[in-house]
């Protein structure tokens, strides 16, 4: 049974994501996502420029005059969602929590997709993949997703991004584009993201909280781990938060070397910013990439 303040906050991501996938995001997405190749579409009569190559023989030697072929993109794509749901994100310090932002981005990517009338699937996992939603097409499929998303319980604390990259190698045989939603919080993952990137066009995209990267010199401070419910104490004071800001930058520029030494276009945003500029960058950046 699904709440009336699940139903508002569904509501409410759809209408907001669809406006912008509506007033700004549609040709873009349509520009850096590409159909898997060209279909034969027609045949009309040579035109001088033609492409001789795309001349159709059969059809010239029946008709006695000379046609060509015309092909257009086979526009269909399969878009997996990929969302960490590990207890980490469910960390936020601005009243916004990154599993709440990570919901809105999926919704985002979602109505995108359907606009264009691809396809749009599901894996939720934490330390291992906790439900699979088949790729479909339609508004209420989109809504099924983004309700599971924001209503989903997890068995594990835990993350191990390896386990969803292998479900998604094992179910997707076809190229599929693959939105990895994630803090990548958890360790160790480069090489099965290496290997399903061979195959597939994977977009990790890092949410991630301000406090995750700086913290305020205010002394001694309890902490609790979310994936593990330890609970450590630190003293704040100007070193330790200089030190914690100088590994938290480290940890950052580590993660984005290895996409871009996979040669993967990524997203990084933070809870509580305006996101549609990170996105907006994303778009023109893969474009022009796409382009050379």
């Amino acid at each position: 049974m699904i709440s009336k303040e699940l139903i508002r906050k569904i509501r409410k991501i759809e209408i907001k994501t669809n406006r912008l996938v509506n007033d700004m995001l549609a040709g873009q997405y349509q520009s850096v996502f590409k159909g898997r190749g060209m279909a034969f579409d027609e045949v009309r009569q040579y035109q001088p420029g033609d492409d001789i190559r795309l001349i159709d023989w059969n059809v010239t030697a029946r008709s006695n005059e000379t046609f060509v072929k015309l092909f257009v993109e086979e526009r269909e794509l399969t878009i997996m969602l990929m969302v960490d749901m590990s207890a980490s994100t469910l960390f936020g310090s601005l009243n916004s929590y990154k599993r709440d932002l990570m919901a809105e981005l999926a919704a985002l990517f979602s109505f995108s997709a359907i606009k264009n009338n691809d396809r749009v699937g599901l894996i939720v996992f934490t330390d291992k993949v906790e439900k699979f939603i088949p790729p479909k097409k339609g508004r209420k499929h989109v809504l099924r997703v983004i309700t599971e998303i924001l209503n989903f319980k997890p068995d594990s604390s835990r993350s191990d991004i390896n386990e969803a990259l292998k479900f998604f190698g094992h179910i997707t045989k076809r190229k599929a584009i693959s939105f990895l939603i994630s803090d990548f919080l958890a360790p160790d993952y480069e090489h099965n993201l290496k290997i399903a990137g061979k195959r597939h066009d994977i977009i990790p995209v890092t949410v991630t909280d301000r406090r995750e990267e700086e913290l305020p010199p205010v002394g001694l401070v309890n902490f609790k781990d979310l994936e593990t419910s330890e609970i450590v104490t630190w003293d704040l004071n100007s070193r330790v938060v200089r030190e914690f800001k100088i590994r938290a930058k480290a940890r950052r520029e580590v993660r984005e070397s290895m996409f871009r030494r996979l040669k993967m276009d990524y997203i990084t945003i933070k809870t509580g910013d305006n996101y549609i500029p990170k996105l907006m960058q994303f778009f023109r950046r893969r474009e022009r990439r796409l382009r050379h």
